[in-house]
């Protein structure tokens, strides 16, 4: 992923305005350590920090159609790029660049070419001829994308809030699915897919379709010209994509430069499920599997770079972003620039603890809606700049477009977890790729249980967490947090904690706003405590307590033993109730 920044219509085109821009675009050099660039008409500015994953020797931006009129600066992937080409037959191109197409698209068809485009993408395109100008970001959000207003009637476009956080009287979220035209001054929805509209599905249940869905999914983010791996935790979903990835690479181009052996990589505590789990399904699958160790106290020691890159204070989003931060510095250690992962299928499949407790089809697949939809203030945000902090690319193959398409027309009935039918968790993802001739994977890993990322990492990692704050948040500073907080007031002292931090790097109100409102318990919990009262005594955002949801009860692993933790602490812990055994709990 790079880094976009645009200033347009600033009313200043000094040289002293220019430098300031690029200052600030350099905020953003983690995202794309690669090369920079800088375009400027008039006092519309727009700046690009690349990451080349295609076409390394000439991809630099901004990105130009022939004649130089239409300029933009993209941040993302279009892997239909080559048959988009091809309907261009009159255009000549400057780079082989995927993201190319978008200027002589627009040149046309004008404004309504966006959903022509398969792929993740945020960009700001400039008509100099009449000095508009539109910006417009992926269908889910994939890709990090903010718009700030400032005093003087310029609009700001950036890839995180510190390119924009300090000049823009406001700014938020853009959102995901949208397209910002300046001619109209507004936003207007171009992802309009029929799911969206939350009506009831009722495609029946077809797992071959499924699978094959799926497979292109994966298939289709093969295309780089840099080194490229897979995150794997040895859960249900990274495992699929690592499995896919693995039967597909021979014979891709990925493959006659890179070879076809698959590299993966899991982070983790010291003997924690993950490691266990993504080490015997690298095994299985016969990839190049990396393995990376770190400490609670390194985690802790890490919080605030983590908050300050991935921009939130939201508790859940925070302790799993922590260890993917870690291991994404070290893959980036190794030369690779490109991952795949799993995120996206515990939402469009219900898979979390509390779709259990689902009363109907109905109100599993409105659930299931509303969590594609916020996907952009959690996991989205949370991968893309876990890995972009350190200059790697993450790719989801679960929130491709056409998988997503197929996936949300299925009828919910379908979905719904019956355990007095066998029937578990993403029980059609799993019954779609149960093949017995030619196994993706082992029967236990494919209907293994689902865990938290979080937790999957090491049971003392979120233990730990809660004991480091409250070391540093008193029962005094709580008793006050509404007065401190009145937006999103903290209800637990790790929520504070984290609070305190990203206040210290984005104090403005505009900042606070940009994480989702609410109790510091997630939104899943609130959902789970409509569905079945029983919820409601379980305070911890991460669904931990799964009320009996999982097989039997396990003993924690020991804290780690470089974090400084109260021995009494440690003595006075509550168990978890009924969560499942390390040898079933492992991160789907």
């Amino acid at each position: 992923m790079c880094g976009i920044l645009a200033v347009l219509g600033c009313s200043d085109d000094s040289q002293a305005k220019r430098s300031h821009v690029l200052e600030l675009s350099r905020r953003l050099k983690h995202r794309g350590p690669d090369w920079s660039g800088i375009y400027q008409h008039g006092d519309c500015y727009l700046s690009h920090q690349r990451l080349a994953i295609i076409d390394p020797g000439s991809g630099d931006q901004p990105l130009y159609n022939e004649n130089k009129t239409i300029v933009v600066t993209v941040n993302g992937e279009i892997y239909n790029h080559e048959e988009l080409r091809k309907r261009l037959p009159n255009h000549k191109f400057r780079t082989k660049s995927d993201c190319n197409v978008i200027a002589h698209l627009y040149e046309e068809h004008g404004e309504n070419f966006i959903n022509m485009l398969d792929g993740v993408f945020s960009f700001v395109l400039l008509d100099t001829r009449d000095k508009s100008f539109i910006v417009a970001r992926d269908a889910i959000g994939i890709t990090s994308l903010y718009i700030g207003w400032g005093l003087d009637g310029s609009v700001w476009i950036s890839s995180e809030l510190k390119g924009l956080h300090n000049d823009c009287e406001h700014f938020e979220s853009f959102p995901p699915g949208h397209v910002y035209s300046s001619r109209a001054g507004s936003f207007r929805r171009w992802y309009t897919p029929p799911w969206f509209s939350e009506a009831i599905p009722s495609t029946p249940y077809n797992p071959v379709i499924l699978r094959r869905a799926f497979e292109n999914a994966v298939t289709k983010r093969l295309m780089t010209d840099v080194p490229f791996g897979v995150l794997l935790s040895g859960g249900l979903d990274s495992s699929l994509v690592a499995s896919v990835a693995s039967r597909h690479l021979a014979g891709t181009k990925a493959a006659r430069q890179w070879g076809s052996q698959l590299h993966s990589f899991c982070v983790g505590l010291e003997g924690s499920p993950d490691l266990v789990a993504a080490r015997e399904v690298a095994d299985y699958l016969g990839t190049v599997h990396h393995e990376f160790h770190f400490s609670v106290q390194d985690g802790i020691d890490a919080i605030d770079d983590v908050i300050y890159h991935i921009e939130t204070y939201d508790v859940t989003t925070i302790r799993a972003s922590t260890p993917m931060f870690l291991m994404s510095r070290k893959i980036k250690s190794l030369g690779v620039k490109m991952v795949l992962s799993g995120e996206g299928a515990d939402e469009i499949f219900g898979g979390y603890h509390y779709f259990h407790k689902a009363p109907n089809k109905e109100a599993f697949h409105q659930e299931t809606c509303h969590k594609i939809k916020a996907l952009h203030l959690y996991d989205c945000l949370r991968a893309n700049k876990a890995t972009s902090a350190w200059g790697l690319e993450a790719r989801v193959p679960f929130l491709d477009k056409e998988f997503i398409n197929v996936a949300m027309s299925i009828d919910p009935e379908w979905k719904m977890i019956k355990p007095e039918e066998k029937r578990m968790e993403k029980w059609i993802l799993r019954k779609a790729f149960d093949d017995e001739k030619q196994p993706y994977l082992p029967k236990h890993i494919l209907y293994r249980q689902k865990e938290q990322f979080s937790d999957g990492v090491g049971y003392s990692w979120i233990d730990g967490l809660k004991v480091h704050a409250e070391q540093h948040v008193t029962d005094k500073i709580m008793h006050n947090a509404q007065y401190i907080f009145t937006y999103n007031t903290p209800t637990i002292k790790e929520a504070y904690y984290y609070r305190m931090i990203f206040e210290k790097f984005f104090p403005q109100n505009s900042a606070t706003l940009t994480v989702p409102g609410g109790p510091s318990v997630a939104c899943s919990t609130a959902k789970a405590v409509e569905w079945d009262q029983a919820w409601s005594n379980n305070l911890d955002p991460s669904g931990r307590a799964a009320l009996g949801v999982h097989n039997s009860a396990y003993e924690r692993q020991p804290i780690d033993s470089k974090a400084t933790i109260p021995a009494k602490f440690i003595d006075d812990m509550p168990r978890m109730i009924g969560v499942p055994t390390p040898e079933l709990a492992i991160k789907s």
